[in-house]
């Protein structure tokens, strides 16, 4: 079976870090989020790229993904982990040289016990309900927590993707409040949609993830991928005919339907069915039927000449607009592109 193609253009996280990083004032660093390999999109080949683009730290969500982060950017960078600090996890951090965003008191306890000494992190929860210390367990900890001397303190908005949220006021004054207790050392608080939100959310350093590979709610951005899709068979469906699992298409008159090679198992969810639209160039090709485990089909009826290959994300339709039709979001997409895909890294 031909193999679908998704082309990555470094070159535009890039950009994308570059313009990110021009909203902050000078003394605020911009890290750069490359959990999950970077979106799906491969931090082996993207981390490098930003930080030779200026990128001084970086973000994970767990030690094992940080690691892999080390072994492509060599000694240098920090790198933290949102995760914190896990059991079992001593000769990740202390071998990596990872640094853990600390969460709870019973992670606080481990670290003292494991790896005092080291570099670390604290994990605020100004509301989001999620991971960080909450109020009264900075108070009850503060003297632990200050004894480790850590290095960066920061939480994370519940709402910054809505800019006129009333959560993010509230998060943000809950951050300054909780803070106070912690001077000193370095603050962040924003993700993509915190930096957009202006000076006040930015802190001492902001940390951008899904903003440097193309997807709201950085809309300025520029797009990062595209995917073809190889047409593997074209057939004439007479009316009254189906197409598909559970015939739920049912071709009202001559249609011509060209099978494509990709499908659930290449994140492709079957949410798409009936609803996604391919390109042959300029010219929008409805998908059809059902979304199946390995194959798609979509009319391709008017077209003079039927491509070997269809587009479904490009410049006619972005990760957001497919999310759309999915009825997810744009990180859902990015991070469930199969690994069947054929890569082809552009630029850096």
């Amino acid at each position: 079976m031909a193999q679908a193609q998704l082309t990555v253009d470094i070159d535009a996280i890039t950009a994308n870090w570059r313009a990110l990083d021009a909203l902050t004032a000078p003394h605020v660093a911009t890290a750069a989020v490359v959990k999950a390999d970077c979106y799906g999109l491969g931090a082996g080949r993207i981390a490098p790229a930003l930080a030779a683009a200026g990128a001084r730290i970086f973000c994970v969500a767990q030690a094992e993904e940080g690691a892999e982060v080390r072994a492509a950017l060599g000694e240098g960078p920090e790198i933290f982990v949102f995760g914190g600090y896990g059991e079992g996890e001593t000769a990740l951090f202390r071998d990596h040289g990872l640094t853990p965003l600390l969460n709870s008191p019973d992670q606080l306890k481990r670290f003292s016990a494991d790896l005092a000494g080291r570099p670390c992190g604290v994990q605020l929860d100004t509301g989001m309900n999620r991971l960080g210390f909450e109020g009264l367990e900075l108070a009850q900890h503060l003297m632990e927590i200050m004894a480790l001397r850590p290095s960066l303190v920061m939480s994370h908005l519940a709402c910054a993707d809505e800019p006129a949220h009333p959560m993010n006021a509230l998060q943000l004054a809950a951050f300054n409040t909780m803070t106070m207790a912690l001077p000193g050392i370095r603050r962040s608080l924003s993700a993509t949609g915190g930096t957009l939100l202006g000076p006040l959310y930015h802190f001492d350093m902001v940390r951008p993830g899904v903003g440097l590979y193309g997807a709201a709610p950085y809309a300025d951005a520029t797009p990062v991928v595209s995917l073809s899709l190889p047409v593997i068979q074209v057939r004439d469906v007479l009316p009254g005919e189906i197409v598909g699992y559970g015939g739920t298409y049912v071709a009202e008159g001559p249609r011509r339907i060209a099978t494509l090679s990709s499908g659930y198992a290449d994140g492709l969810f079957r949410s798409l069915s009936g609803k996604a639209t391919l390109y042959a160039g300029d010219r929008p090709c409805p998908l059809v039927g059902r979304v199946s485990m390995d194959l798609i089909t979509v009319d391709v009826t008017g077209l003079d000449h039927v491509p070997p290959t269809l587009e479904i994300l490009g410049p006619h339709q972005g990760v957001d607009a497919l999310a759309g039709a999915a009825g997810t979001i744009g990180y859902e997409i990015l991070t469930g592109l199969g690994s069947r895909y054929a890569r082809v890294y552009k630029g850096a």
